[in-house]
C-alpha cells in the first residue's frame, strides 16, 4: 500500500520523533515530498508514506493519536489542459520527468501523474498558468 499524505503539525507535536517512529514502530518507507517545518508556528509535510495496509493503518492511527491533521492526497498538482500551450517550460524543472515531452516530432508535453512529487515548480514557471495546486 502506498500513499501520498500532508501532515499539519501543531506547535505541541513539532518537537515529536514522528517520522522515526512511523519507520520504526510501524516499518512503514517514506519519502518525504515537501516540507516546511517551523518550532514556532504550525507547520506541513507532504510524504509518500509505503508498507503493508495493516501496518500503515496502525501508522495512520498513532498519528491521529498524536491529533496531527492528516489529507490523503493522489495528487495535488493538476494540468488544465485547455490552457496548456505545450510550450515546455515545465518540463525544464521537472526533475522526476512528471512532466515529459515523449513525441520530439510533435513536441506535445504529457503529464505523469504517478511520477510527480509535488514540488509545485511547474505551477510557478507555467507562463500560461495551465498548472495549479490541489488538495483534496
Amino acid at each position: 500500500m502506498k500513499k501520498r499524505i500532508i501532515l499539519r503539525f501543531k506547535r505541541s507535536t513539532i518537537d515529536k520523533p514522528i517520522v522515526y517512529k512511523l519507520v520504526k514502530d510501524y516499518n512503514l518507507i517514506f519519502n518525504i515530498l515537501r516540507a516546511n517545518i517551523s518550532p514556532k508556528a504550525e507547520s506541513m509535510m507532504v510524504m509518500e508514506i509505503e508498507g503493508t495496509e495493516q501496518n500503515f493503518k496502525k501508522g495512520i492511527k498513532y498519528l491521529k493519536d498524536l491529533n496531527i491533521d492528516m489529507e490523503s492526497i493522489e495528487q495535488d498538482i493538476r494540468r488544465d489542459e485547455l490552457k496548456c500551450v505545450h510550450c515546455g517550460v515545465c518540463t525544464s524543472v521537472c526533475a522526476p520527468d512528471a512532466l515529459h515531452i515523449a513525441d520530439r516530432k510533435s513536441m506535445k508535453v504529457e503529464f505523469d501523474y504517478e511520477r510527480c512529487v509535488a514540488c509545485e515548480l511547474c505551477v510557478k514557471v507555467c507562463p500560461v498558468k495551465a498548472m495549479s495546486v490541489f488538495f483534496d
